[in-house]
């Protein structure tokens, strides 16, 4: 029997995509002990995954600190893992791996010239490009389980699992009668989040076109800066401010009874794509939607970004241009206008809501 470990100590998002190595190394090891590792507050999109047998939470702010990152070293060492994944390969993560014991380490290089101290059995490259349609971000990660065997053919899509308890709560109450859009109002940090001003223009759109409500959705710190949003609507009445999800599980849960989202990108997305639900994602102007525009047909999913609709706007897309955009995007998503693509939301709602 294999006992192997997944380390992410990254988002929602990553860990959600991260899951798709447990999910494929136990379709061919069935009898292999699966050990996933995440920061504590993202553990919600791993709970009642069949396929892996133990989530290790971890603080971020902990993980960090020398003292607890060597206790976590030595704990490690001690389960005796045959293999470790690294698909986000941080700081803390390589010396994890370098240390662990493990016959088969795998993570990607640094990018430093001098950043590569052997933290790996096996270093790998991130791939150049992606002709998947799971995009690059999930190709990237099942890419590391090929070192431990052929496993093809590859399920490429992250799942999310829902007991039965869990599928007979009741979150939507009284608003049932009515077909309900979460509307992820804010990015999960500023870089990420539109214009508030461009965001209430989408949510009033949506209420004068299509008899539907619109559930806002942001994080529990973000409360103040989503009522500015509300603030700024003027068809209020269509939103629903009254029902929210404060954890990662329970917007899971919520998102499952809910019939789609429009949001920026981020973790959001992915679960309700794992959930199968209809997405329509707006870009950060510094994010490579090859890497993150998973399953996108037009139909199902689809997004708009700024190099796209404003190519002229960029010199060049490469990793230090976009990392500077990052600093400070607020002009270029300025550029990025709800007009731009208000006629292919249309489109995208009148075929799932309409």
């Amino acid at each position: 029997m294999q006992k192997i470990l997944i380390i992410q100590n990254k988002r929602i998002g990553d860990v959600l995509i991260a899951s798709v190595i447990a999910n494929n190394f136990k379709r061919k090891y069935p009898d292999s002990e699966v050990h996933f590792m995440a920061y504590d507050f993202t553990t919600g999109v791993l709970e009642h995954n069949p396929n892996i047998d133990k989530i290790i939470p971890i603080r971020e702010k902990e993980l960090k600190q020398w003292r607890n990152l060597l206790q976590f070293i030595r704990w490690v060492r001690k389960q005796k893992y045959d293999i470790i994944f690294d698909p986000y390969s941080k700081t803390q993560s390589r010396l994890i791996c370098k240390f662990s014991g493990a016959k088969m380490t795998v993570g990607h290089k640094s990018r430093k010239k001098f950043g590569n101290w052997n933290y790996y059995t096996h270093p790998t490259e991130a791939l150049q490009s992606s002709n998947k349609f799971c995009g690059k971000a999930i190709e990237d990660r099942v890419h590391l389980i090929e070192y431990a065997g052929d496993f093809t053919p590859i399920d490429y899509a992250p799942k999310l699992f829902l007991s039965e308890a869990e599928k007979q709560e009741d979150w939507l109450g009284k608003y049932k009668d009515k077909k309900v859009i979460v509307m992820g109002v804010l990015g999960s940090t500023p870089q990420k989040s539109m214009p508030y001003d461009y965001v209430a223009q989408v949510c009033d759109f949506i209420a004068s076109q299509f008899d539907v409500y619109l559930l806002f959705n942001y994080s529990p710190h973000q409360k103040a800066e989503a009522m500015k949003i509300y603030e700024l609507c003027h068809h209020k009445d269509r939103i629903i401010l009254d029902i929210y999800a404060p954890s990662i599980r329970d917007f899971i849960k919520l998102m499952a009874q809910c019939d789609g989202l429009v949001a920026n990108e981020g973790g959001t997305v992915h679960i309700a794509k794992a959930l199968d639900k209809p997405t329509f994602t707006i870009f950060s102007p510094y994010v490579n939607k090859e890497h993150w525009a998973s399953f996108e047909d037009g139909i199902q999913h689809t997004s708009v970004h700024l190099r796209e609709e404003k190519p002229e706007l960029y010199t060049a897309f490469t990793y230090e241009e976009r990392k500077k955009i990052e600093a400070d995007p607020s002009a270029m998503y300025r550029e990025l206008k709800p007009d731009l693509y208000l006629a292919r939301l249309q489109a995208f709602l009148a075929r799932h809501v309409g």
